[in-house]
């Protein structure tokens, strides 16, 4: 289970709806061994695409340099789908190489509503895991006319899908 302060998740989501139509990415990084989701980092999509993400490998490279000089590791990789469910694709599949992270997927698809889940992915296996926010709100739990940002959260969705569901097409 993905456990996550709630103030994370909305700067998460609010990166995700700041960069729609193209792909947001970013990673969230804790103490080494820890696996407690700690210091948001965003990131560029070095792509700029609204189906592909790619982490700029520079910047890739001066995180995770930081990390390691903060004693600290990737807890969460997360990136966002603008059209489609929050799921990962078969390249998303692919590009995990961080097998103790949680793979966290955002879909900016409802302007309304984000939908959050969460996915260890190990060997090119999927496995979806609950997440658990801890913490308050904050005022971007308000609606757009409230509070004018543009980028406010206006509720969140999580949803883990039936372990039997088949997301290959198969003929």
């Amino acid at each position: 289970m993905l456990t996550i302060h709630r103030e994370i998740i909305e700067a998460i989501v609010a990166h995700a709806r700041r960069d729609h139509p193209d792909e947001a990415c970013g990673v969230v990084a804790g103490p080494v061994g820890s696996d407690a989701a700690a210091r948001h980092i965003p990131m560029e999509n070095a792509e700029r695409s609204t189906t592909f993400y790619r982490f700029d490998s520079t910047e890739q490279l001066r995180v995770w340099r930081e990390m390691d000089d903060r004693d600290e590791e990737p807890v969460v990789i997360y990136h966002s789908h603008t059209a489609t469910e929050p799921y990962p694709s078969r390249t998303d599949i692919s590009y995990a190489g961080e097998p103790n992270a949680h793979y966290l997927l955002v879909s900016t698809r409802d302007p309304q509503t984000a939908e959050i889940r969460s996915f260890r992915i190990l060997d090119g296996q999927v496995s979806e895991e609950p997440v658990q926010l801890v913490g308050e709100s904050m005022d971007t739990m308000r609606s757009y006319e409230e509070n004018g940002d543009p980028h406010a959260v206006q509720s969140f969705m999580f949803g883990q899908s039936p372990a039997a569901v088949d997301y290959e097409c198969q003929r």
